[in-house]
């Protein structure tokens, strides 16, 4: 079948909710004037308050950069970015959790700074980790958690931050397949209960089928969006089902079409 290039229908109840996200024309370069390398070429996207959208696309074309700029990490060489919530949660690849703080603390933190009275951290940070299922691990060191106990915990401080649009950047590409496959489950549980917003980027193709709602291909660099599609597929998806691997291969065959234009020019 061909890809879906339509906007989502929104569920009834949404429909006059403005985006959480919205990309207009956003093109992003780097280098010194006369000398620009563009990175991302007229992005015009937008995500649907409580919709989860992927990001798929080869290394280097792009995707990392467009987060940075939802993050408000940087700014768009031209074009704009709404995010009318204002805030975003960004969930990196490494955890980047501070060693010297345990696992409760390291939530704490991103309570502290939303400005959560000290009285309340404690108990939020609690129901934090009870929701990523890992209750009574408030006191453990980083260096004591596993590496999916690591992301769990990341993932928990992000939520912690009460942002509407949660941004991942390959938050799982460096766990072995058992782990991610867990931390899918987990994560596609999460969403589901705190419909929050998520923008996920990853390269790896079944990943993308199997958690998102909508997935967005992006060209080699310069980024353009070179497909999309709606995934209909009803959740909880299992990544060896038939199918998330049917329509893996479709994007797959589109993807590496994209990757071979990209090298003949």
């Amino acid at each position: 079948m061909a890809p879906v290039v339509t906007e989502p229908l929104p569920s009834p109840e949404l429909a006059t909710e403005p985006p959480a996200v919205t990309l207009d024309h956003v093109s992003k370069s780097f280098g010194r004037a006369g000398a620009e390398h563009p990175v991302l070429d007229d992005i015009s996207l937008s995500v649907a308050p409580g919709e989860f959208v992927c990001l798929l696309g080869a290394s280097g074309c792009g995707k990392s950069t467009l987060l940075n700029l939802v993050a408000g990490l940087d700014r768009p060489t031209s074009g704009s970015i709404e995010v009318p919530g204002g805030r975003t949660a960004l969930m990196f690849q490494e955890h980047a959790l501070f060693p010297w703080l345990t696992a409760g603390q390291n939530i704490e933190l991103a309570l502290r700074l939303r400005g959560l009275p000290r009285a309340e951290r404690r108990a939020e940070a609690e129901r934090l980790l009870a929701l990523v299922r890992l209750s009574g691990s408030h006191r453990k060191r980083v260096h004591e958690l596993s590496g999916g106990m690591r992301q769990r915990v990341a993932l928990a401080r992000a939520l912690a931050q009460d942002a509407k649009v949660l941004l991942m950047d390959e938050p799982f590409a460096a766990l072995d397949a058992i782990t991610r496959d867990v931390l899918h489950e987990e994560l596609t549980r999460i969403w589901a209960e705190t419909s929050v917003s998520v923008l996920f980027v990853t390269h790896n193709v079944r990943e993308a089928v199997r958690l998102a709602q909508r997935v967005v291909l992006l060209s080699s660099r310069p980024g353009r969006i070179a497909a999309e599609w709606t995934i209909d597929l009803p959740q909880p998806r299992r990544i060896e089902s038939a199918g998330v691997a049917d329509l893996s291969v479709e994007i797959t065959d589109q993807l590496r079409g994209e990757i071979r234009r990209h090298v003949q020019h």
